[in-house]
């Protein structure tokens, strides 16, 4: 009997010591309601959309995200990967999210997925008070500096040629905007709001920002997934939730001192 024993409580040992180190690794890998909790890449080198403040990445995207998140019960973290490693993360299935001002377009839907719009954006031109460029057409002959892989890049190499010298490209917005600022670049071409919050936050570089209507096309932002994400569904769910109960409206107006367009982003779906 005792050895029974013995051998029935060793037993037992060895399945509690199963069961927990099942439990540790569920734990380790899900968030709330046993969901897994989500990689989100960003490139935080984009203000007002996301951008590092103190070591924290804050920003209009990042809150839109913590609403939508939290509407669809899902735990995650954001990373700033950087631009082009964001992409390369969605392709290879090592982050769930891609949060960075995307837009979305079909050349990207070839390779990954997209939830509902959440913002509209077109392009602007961000120059010297001093410039005699009023269009996109007068960008010709003129040095630009663009963000590398983004529809602004795209628009300026229609423009000027996609092999042009005269196109600037960097790893940021930012680094864009600092060879400007240094003389190496005559324009700066990038989403209304990014170059227009700059231009706000700082009058001492005597920017102006241009607009052109029928030179840039409207585009939207979406959160970018691996192709055939299970995600979508639920995000675009939870999006229509704060579209609905007024949070959305609530962010944007915080951020960029206006009413949104909920009527345009829901037409776009």
């Amino acid at each position: 009997m005792k050895k029974k024993g013995t051998l029935f409580a060793l037993l037992m040992t060895f399945v509690l010591i199963l069961a927990a180190c099942g439990t540790s690794k569920d734990e380790g890998s899900n968030g709330s309601d046993g969901k897994k909790k989500l990689r989100v890449v960003t490139d935080a080198a984009y203000a007002p959309f996301e951008y590092m403040d103190k070591n924290k990445i804050v920003g209009f995207d990042v809150e839109i995200f913590e609403a939508v998140a939290k509407e669809a019960k899902y735990d995650y973290e954001i990373v700033n990967a950087g631009w082009d490693p964001l992409f390369a993360e969605l392709q290879n299935k090592t982050a769930d999210v891609g949060l960075s001002a995307i837009t979305i377009n079909d050349d990207r839907k070839k390779t990954y997925d997209f939830s509902v719009p959440y913002f509209k954006s077109t392009n602007k031109i961000l120059a010297p008070k001093n410039t005699d460029i009023k269009s996109a057409q007068d960008l010709k002959g003129k040095r630009v500096a663009v963000q590398t892989s983004t529809t602004g890049a795209e628009a300026v190499d229609a423009l000027l040629g996609a092999n042009s010298k005269q196109v600037k490209k960097f790893e940021n917005n930012n680094l864009a905007i600092l060879q400007m600022k240094s003389g190496g670049a005559d324009a700066v071409v990038a989403d209304n709001a990014v170059i227009e919050a700059y231009a706000k936050n700082n009058p001492k570089d005597n920017f102006i920002v241009i607009e052109d209507k029928e030179g840039f096309e409207s585009e939207y932002y979406g959160l970018m997934f691996p192709k055939d994400s299970k995600l979508v569904g639920d995000f675009d769910k939870a999006f229509n939730a704060i579209l609905d109960n007024g949070t959305y409206a609530e962010i944007y107006k915080k951020w960029f001192g206006t009413d949104p367009d909920i009527e345009n982003l829901k037409a776009q779906q």
